[in-house]
């Protein structure tokens, strides 16, 4: 029997579950390797990062189960640039492909992209693809501080970093001598190298296991189900246009970020007119983003169960005015385009408040990210990013969790690791009684985090915080979670600027909490009195958000 007639067989329903199951194990085992081999905290702690494998005809098949939301967005859109400048048809074994041009890849230089094409007795089956955020890639470094992206590092254009298993060594010294912790940038470019070949290996065991000559089939069967699951979810959707429009914080006062969704049938087109225009500061989106956290959000309406592919997205249509803020054009800066980007979702979940309510989420206090650069006090260069949270927003029946990030899923470097790393020290964190907003479901705690410089050095912090004039809107009648707050010795500073902290000098991040969700009135007598027990809320709180007494509070 031909491998294409055992191919043929081999996809009914079940066997196509068990090698779809299969794809994303092999996904999973190669974040891992990525993990372990690599040299940075955002990396190993923080997981800033994602794997995808895709088939030859460069159609998503499977994704880590943790990887980053946006970046699976964007890689198949960063593999056919790949392509475009080195086409199939030229690619060898051993070639590995990388570029960080923000308008290529995932939306600003600090990522890294890294493509294997997989080959099987000379064809060319599949391509495997790492993304990192990298600690350093020059300039100004990892902030909003930026004017124009050529204050923003080092922007790679398409280029082989491997040739036919040959190391490119000018990119990696060009690299090296344009970074800050250069060791870093270079183990953790390498890691990604390594997880591509751990993927090839894995991928070509897997065709000789099954007996497949290649995984177009099988990438045929993994997209058409999720597009046709996708579909169905849409098609519950009343037709209609869904409108929202919100004001953001921005550089010189607020910016209007807007939507119109259109849904017909089992389709839908998101159109982002009526946003601001691009600014001078380093927080513009490039469109590839923007696309991304669109495809993110309507995968969490409509089919989150079934793993990413690229089936789910067919039945989506996104567009944007050219040089709007959520599809900016070079030169301007992107370097912290998630915190404007990060709002993508909350407006389109505003929008279709109206369609689907019980599937809405109250807005997130999101992800606070501070890049610290300097010197460790035994010496070597420093350079990486601390994330903190906010609370998660409420969901219909559901609080918020506390301290949660969302719409992205980086993990907080673990006290002792972040210390012991850049030799700061984290005088404590602790959730903020009465910061997620008030509802029949309750919105996430924010926290207070206080980190000391005990380096002996100068150290150079980059602020990248939102929510700090906006707060995290409640849906549905809930309330709004508390405001996000930066200070530097107790005084509060600019949520977007950089600050020199001596020794001894303390940053503090006041984080922002999570919306609620329903009015406060429908909030169970039980569930006030356990949010009490657990500091959640203060009696002051209760009284004001609740209309409850804790004097004389007793649980029905």
């Amino acid at each position: 029997m031909t491998a294409a007639a055992t191919q043929q067989q081999s996809l009914d329903a079940v066997s196509v579950g068990i090698m779809w199951d299969r794809l994303v194990a092999i996904s999973d085992e190669i974040v891992t390797t990525l993990v372990r081999t690599s040299f940075s905290t955002i990396v190993s702690e923080s997981y800033d990062l994602t794997v995808a494998l895709m088939d030859r005809d460069g159609q998503l098949m499977a994704q880590g189960t943790y990887s980053v939301p946006v970046f699976m967005g964007t890689a198949p859109a960063t593999l056919q640039h790949m392509l475009d400048r080195f086409p199939a048809h030229s690619l060898r074994p051993g070639d590995v492909v990388i570029t960080n041009d923000p308008w290529l890849g995932t939306g600003h230089t600090f990522d890294i992209n890294v493509m294997r094409p997989v080959f099987q007795g000379g064809r060319l089956i599949a391509y495997v693809m790492s993304i990192t955020h990298l600690p350093d890639i020059g300039g100004l470094g990892f902030g909003a501080a930026a004017r124009e992206i050529y204050h923003e590092g080092l922007r790679l254009p398409v280029c082989k970093l491997f040739e036919a298993g040959q190391r490119n060594d000018f990119i990696v010294e060009l690299m090296r001598n344009n970074v800050r912790a250069a060791d870093q940038v270079i183990g953790d470019l390498l890691a990604n190298v390594t997880a591509t070949k751990a993927g090839e290996d894995m991928l070509g065991a897997f065709l000789a296991e099954y007996g497949l000559a290649d995984f177009t089939a099988l990438s045929g069967e993994i997209r058409g189900r999720s597009e046709a699951a996708t579909r169905q979810r849409i098609a519950r959707m009343a037709d209609g246009s869904y409108l929202n429009e919100i004001q953001i914080e921005g550089v010189d006062g607020p910016l209007t970020l807007a939507c119109r969704i259109d849904i017909t049938g089992d389709a839908m087109t998101v159109d982002f007119a009526g946003t601001a225009p691009a600014v001078r500061r380093g927080i513009n989106v490039p469109f590839c983003y923007t696309r991304a956290m669109v495809l993110y959000s309507m995968k969490c309406l409509t089919v989150p169960e079934l793993p990413n592919n690229g089936g789910s997205v067919v039945p989506i249509t996104v567009t944007a005015p050219t040089g709007c803020l959520l599809h900016a054009q070079p030169p301007s800066p992107t370097g912290a385009r998630h915190m404007i980007g990060h709002f993508v979702s909350p407006l389109v979940f505003g929008a279709l408040a109206g369609a689907v309510p019980d599937q809405i989420q109250a807005d997130c206090g999101m992800l606070d990210l501070m890049t610290f650069q300097g010197r460790h006090r035994d010496g070597h260069d420093v350079s990486t990013i601390y994330f903190a949270s906010g609370g998660f927003g409420a969901l219909a029946g559901r609080d918020g969790a506390e301290t949660t990030p969302g719409p992205s899923n980086m993990a907080v470097v673990p006290v002792e690791v972040w210390e012991t790393l850049t030799s700061t020290t984290i005088e404590h964190k602790r959730l903020l009684p009465d910061s997620g907003g008030a509802g029949a479901a309750r919105g996430g705690l924010g926290q207070e985090v206080v980190i000391r410089n005990d380096s002996n050095n100068l150290l150079t912090v980059f602020c990248m915080a939102n929510r700090t004039e906006f707060p995290p809107l409640g849906i549905m009648g809930g309330s709004p979670g508390r405001l996000r707050q930066h200070r530097v010795n107790n005084e509060t500073v600019d949520p977007k600027g950089h600050y020199e902290l001596q020794p001894g000098d303390r940053i503090t991040m006041i984080e922002a909490g999570g919306g609620g969700y329903g009015d406060s009135s429908g909030r169970s007598r039980e569930a006030i009195q356990v949010d009490l027990e657990e500091g959640f809320i203060t009696p002051e709180g209760a009284a004001r958000d609740y209309g409850i007494d804790y004097g004389t509070f007793e649980p029905s």
